[in-house]
């Protein structure tokens, strides 16, 4: 059988190899681009190679004769049949010879010296052709990103743009279509209590599939690890982002004078105070300051959630993910909103503080190392992805993926801040929000996408999707008109598409649209080359695969620990008695019988809050390892110390019983997104009654378990104590710890808390303010026999 060359895509190998010798022995080769150059060129036996890049020839076959034949010239190849392409040439079985006949189509004989020469620059050639460029780690990364990038097809490139759910992923998938992610939706495991080492089995899986394609480019695996690993069994679960942002410890001196902020000078006695805060390594923030008032605070304890972050990526790395959908650094600014709990606070300075996660996620960017450009300090540590970009927490009534109704200015300095922090800390991935900016979808809006985060703000790392989000731009009726919502998207600068369910939809008309012109190449590269250098500089190329090195890491007890710190950090004492002289807490260990009563005291699921373990959350305790709070109080107070636990006792029962004192534990039911959006904020009916039924008969302190304040003024008098216990997580060690006096209260407000909800939207500085309890406030309480 005869095989005409150029019918083969090799023939570039034979151009390089004959125009390198040609000028030696003053030939005029013509190429292979001649029309006659069929006639003259061709392979006997069987096909070495039937497509793809002709540098992989080097792979599959070597030189093992050479010399002239007549008029021509013989290149006797031998095929190798190994799958070792690393350069291990002989590691193979060698089989047929193969024979390529080269006619001169010359001007004169080839000399023997020609002959020599062209054995050495077959081999030149061979070995140039071995090596790839964006498999050597010594390159620059500009130089691997360029080169794989001039090996790819326009299929390939539209494949890293993808990214599915694992569900829908198969070897074949990913292998056929060069996938660019995988990733875990909420509640998307490998089986029910799956170890860490069956995540890392699965990881690997896919990623062999991945590393088997025609250019072994891996593939990131993401997941959503919003407080803690929360989709993993058996991890630690961390509390909310809206109680973390409660953890600033605030120190409050009193100033005897007028402080003028407009003023260069300031008194000794100010320097003095000042001072004192630096040499204690808190925080100073010169914007708290008002010029109205005679007091100023400030912050310690700033790396807590830095730790934290670090917590998180050490346990996602234990199984084998690289990558986390976090931090939210949404500014939310009406609690109606279901995602008020992914919200550190209504202030956007309290938001932008809590950015050192991404350092903790990240790792600290070294002092020699560019500032904004995507980061990652090490094995132990993930890619952050700061979303959702933007305005997502200033929906109108709250409601969410809405819009967001707001001018340049307050756009600037409300919501966009956060992202000014997180790009100067070398965040890798900017997730972009489902809601809309004065009624443009954001995953539309290239303005804001392109123009200002990646042109203004010089973001270098990838933007990705929300779930289904392209989908979504046709909100009512999503998908319809789905290529021109892929159009809209891809021009307004996404560069990774979460399509879980629907790839080869995505992938087929994305093509179509470049085919056809109206996507130009270059934004396809400017997606793939921001993909690209996120991979490089995460070392994925080198280290593709997980190993077990970190499984002890997952749910260990350094993290519950600090999981448990976090939570005492981030209760907020809201009322204790009726005056400071008949304070309630901290309650005594011992006591002849006490009540522990509510919904929330002994219930795991809804302690830790929606995305946790599935995307909604769920009810019970038997959804992943943790304490609950009733746990807590019974490892906390004296052995002889009767407790009864009742979850929604009658008055008769509280008032027949002769307890000491009672702890009422209630709040909200686990949820997430529009499931949580609630324009009423009252406690459950249940809860209610529970605090009316106990608190009427004895007394009692309520902690309230909740993503956001709640209407809790009707029920206000009746309690001697109230705690905003948030959503703690798995470690409800914690609240006992601060309620019978371990530790002290320390936290305070991230949030205004109101009266009604016809007050909201109210935050601080309003023109309307008039909360139940400010912005900042929180009552203290030093440890017992501090």
């Amino acid at each position: 059988m005869t095989v005409h060359l150029d019918e083969m895509k090799i023939t570039g190998f034979i151009d390089r190899l004959m125009v390198s010798v040609s000028k030696a022995e003053g030939m005029d080769y013509r190429g292979s681009k001649q029309p006659n150059m069929s006639d003259r060129v061709h392979v006997g036996r069987r096909r070495v190679y039937s497509g793809g890049d002709p540098a992989d020839l080097s792979f599959n076959a070597i030189v093992v004769a050479l010399g002239c034949a007549g008029d021509g010239l013989l290149l006797v190849l031998r095929k190798i049949t190994g799958d070792d392409i690393g350069g291990q040439w002989f590691g193979g079985a060698v089989t047929d010879s193969i024979v390529y006949k080269l006619d001169k189509a010359m001007n004169k004989r080839v000399s023997v010296p020609f002959v020599g020469l062209l054995w050495l620059c077959v081999w030149a050639a061979v070995g140039e052709s071995k090596y790839m460029a964006y498999k050597d780690p010594s390159q620059p990364v500009v130089v691997r990103i360029n080169d794989l990038m001039a090996r790819m097809t326009l299929e390939e490139k539209i494949g890293q743009m993808t990214q599915i759910d694992r569900v829908s992923a198969t070897p074949e998938i990913l292998k056929e279509y060069s996938i660019g992610s995988l990733l875990s939706g909420g509640g998307s495991v490998p089986l029910p209590h799956a170890t860490a080492e069956d995540w890392i089995n699965m990881v690997n899986w896919f990623q062999n599939a991945s590393l088997s394609s025609r250019l072994g480019i891996p593939m990131i695996y993401g997941i959503d690890a919003v407080h803690g690993h929360n989709n993993v069994y058996k991890a630690t679960i961390f509390p909310h982002n809206v109680g973390l942002g409660a953890t600033r410890q605030v120190h409050t001196y009193t100033i005897l004078f007028y402080i003028d902020l407009s003023s260069t000078q300031t008194s000794a006695d100010y320097t003095e105070k000042l001072e004192e805060c630096l040499k204690e390594k808190k925080t100073y923030d010169l914007s708290v300051l008002d010029p109205k008032y005679d007091e100023f605070c400030c912050c310690r304890d700033p790396d807590l959630v830095k730790r934290i972050g670090a917590a998180t990526a050490i346990e996602s790395r234990a199984t084998g993910i690289p990558y986390v959908f976090a931090p939210c650094i949404a500014v939310c600014r009406d609690p109606r909103w279901g995602r008020c709990y992914e919200s550190y606070s209504e202030d956007h300075k309290i938001v932008q503080q809590m950015t050192d996660i991404i350092d903790g996620l990240q790792g600290e960017i070294p002092a020699n190392e560019p500032k904004g450009v995507p980061y990652l300090g090490g094995k132990d540590k993930v890619l952050a992805c700061a979303k959702h970009f933007v305005g997502d927490g200033g929906t109108v009534n709250g409601i969410n993926e809405n819009n967001t109704v707001i001018d340049w200015r307050g756009l600037l300095s409300i919501h966009m801040p956060a992202y000014y922090n997180a790009i100067i800390k070398g965040v890798s991935t900017v997730m972009v929000s489902y809601s809309s900016l004065n009624g443009v979808k954001m995953h539309a809006n290239k303005e804001l996408v392109t123009g200002f985060l990646k042109g203004d703000l010089k973001f270098r790392g990838f933007v990705i999707s929300d779930w289904q989000g392209i989908d979504k731009i046709t909100d009512p009726q999503p998908h319809a008109n789905y290529t021109h919502s892929i159009q809209l998207g891809i021009q307004a600068g996404i560069d990774m598409v979460m399509v879980p369910f629907n790839h080869t939809e995505f992938i087929d008309a994305l093509t179509s649209l470049v085919n056809d012109k109206i996507i130009p190449m270059s934004r396809i590269d400017d997606a793939v080359r921001r993909i690209l250098r996120v991979k490089f500089r995460m070392g994925l190329f080198e280290n593709p695969l997980a190993d077990f090195s970190f499984v002890h890491h997952l749910g260990s007890q350094a993290h519950r620990d600090l999981a448990r710190e976090a939570v005492r950090k981030s209760l907020v004492l809201l009322k204790n008695g009726e005056n400071a002289d008949s304070p309630l807490l901290p309650l005594p260990k011992k006591a002849s019988r006490i009540l522990v009563a509510g919904s929330h005291a002994n219930n795991l699921g809804h302690q830790c809050g929606g995305w946790t373990i599935a995307w909604q959350g769920l009810d019970g305790n038997n959804l992943t390892r943790g304490t609950t709070i009733l746990n807590g109080i019974s490892a906390t107070v004296d052995p002889s110390t009767e407790i009864m636990y009742s979850e929604n006792p009658d008055a008769d029962f509280v008032m027949s019983n002769n307890f000491s004192y009672a702890i009422v534990v209630v709040g909200e039911p686990s949820y997430a997104e529009t499931a949580g959006d609630n324009l009423n904020l009252t406690i459950p009916e249940t809860g209610a009654d529970t605090i009316t039924n106990v608190c009427g008969s004895v007394k009692c302190v309520v902690v309230l378990v909740s993503g956001r304040p709640l209407v809790v003024e009707p029920y206000l008098s009746s309690m001697d104590a109230l705690v905003a216990a948030w959503l703690p997580g798995s470690e409800g060690q914690g609240v006992a710890d601060v309620l019978f006096g371990d530790y002290g209260f320390s936290g305070k407000l991230s949030r205004t808390w109101f009266k009604t909800v016809d007050q909201l939207p109210m935050n601080v500085g309003d023109s309307h303010y008039d909360p139940l309890f400010p912005f900042g406030f929180g009552l203290t309480t030093e440890a017992a026999g501090a």
